[in-house]
């Protein structure tokens, strides 16, 4: 469901614009839905106990278990694809999706990540 509405999100806006406006048109496509979704949601770092707040946001969760991170870069490096796996690790979440919109074609931007920790349980 996230990637077809991702992909109808770039079919109709296309590449070069602002991780924002993708962030704001998937988080209408995915509500519409019918699909929970939490959008700039606060991510403090977990440091010798004690919870601080940076400053960072991830950009969707979808229905509490998947973490949507929007790019908007030329390429997905090694560093956007840590970003996500600290962020999943971070907020104790299994699966995220990095999806970059500045590619001609979606279905060369989207890179599906699962944390393996914890698949036991």
């Amino acid at each position: 469901m996230i990637v077809a509405a991702a992909m109808k999100v770039h079919s109709q806006l296309g590449p070069g614009l602002l991780e924002s406006a993708y962030e704001a048109c998937l988080l209408h496509e995915l509500r519409k839905q019918g699909l929970s979704v939490a959008n700039q949601v606060g991510l403090p770092v977990v440091y010798d106990g004690e919870k601080i707040d940076l400053g960072y946001r991830i950009d969707l969760i979808v229905e509490d278990l998947v973490i949507v991170e929007i790019k908007c870069v030329e390429a997905i490096h090694p560093v956007h694809q840590a970003q996500l796996l600290s962020y999943i690790r971070l907020s104790g979440r299994n699966v995220g999706l990095l999806i970059n919109f500045h590619v001609a074609h979606l279905r060369d931007g989207i890179k599906r990540m699962v944390d393996g920790t914890g698949w036991e349980r």
